[in-house]
């Protein structure tokens, strides 16, 4: 594994290639979000158990991507919260989910570090919130799980303020032939089974999402990316 993230900068005003949406196989069928919030309810609380595992393999790249978010903040797709030791504490959080289990457990997790939130179950692909109603919207390994994730990023879009910051941190396939070839190869089962696309290419909804992208950095055998995005 290399000691340095790849680390790719991108300053865009215009964009002339057009984007088809994504590389990943073709899935037999979308996950509803109902579903999804199934999958995600039963294994809360053992992702919550797991807790330091995350923190030893993202801690560092969630730190990285969130520790600058400033004003009010939208964690989207909070999860158990593994997104919140890592936001500065001056921010006003608010988090959402779509499932009532993995609130739960964000909510125990704000407990722990003894700040305040708002904590909202809410379908990332229709926020229910105004337009431009956030300094910055974070969300960390979502987008694959999303049946549209291209809505659920216009979405971070809208809300976001015109002066705002969308901060992502995903994971997809990877750029090294033979994990990528396994990740195809099981793409479905694991869809299937984790409600996860695993070998998407997150950057791609971003571009198809209308949001321009100031910086990209992929780590992990290229599994991880960063992405620091405007709202428009």
């Amino acid at each position: 594994m290399p000691s340095n993230d790849t680390h790719v900068a991108v300053r865009e005003t215009d964009r002339s290639q057009e984007v088809s949406g994504t590389s990943s196989a073709a899935f037999k069928r979308d996950k509803s979000p109902d579903e999804i919030a199934e999958i995600y309810g039963e294994v809360a609380d053992t992702l919550d158990q797991w807790s330091w595992a995350d923190r030893l393999f993202t801690g560092r790249f969630r730190r990285r991507q969130f520790g600058d978010a400033e004003g009010r903040v939208l964690d989207v797709a909070c999860g158990t919260g593994t997104n919140f030791p890592y936001l500065p504490a001056s921010v006003d959080l608010v988090g959402i989910d779509i499932s009532a289990e993995m609130l739960a457990n964000a909510r125990e997790e704000l407990d722990r570090l003894g700040l305040d939130g708002s904590l909202h179950r809410m379908d990332a692909q229709a926020l229910d919130f105004p337009d431009d109603s956030f300094d910055t919207v974070v969300s960390a390994f979502s987008t694959c799980t999303f049946p549209d994730p291209v809505g659920a990023l216009r979405e971070m879009r809208r809300v976001c303020r015109p002066d705002g910051r969308v901060l992502l941190l995903e994971h997809g396939r990877s750029d090294v032939a033979p994990v990528s070839r396994f990740q195809d190869w099981r793409a479905d089962a694991h869809y299937e089974k984790r409600g996860c696309r695993w070998n998407q290419d997150p950057v791609e909804h971003v571009h198809e999402a209308g949001l321009p992208v100031v910086e990209t950095r992929r780590a992990l055998l290229g599994m991880v990316t960063s992405i620091e995005a405007l709202p428009r």
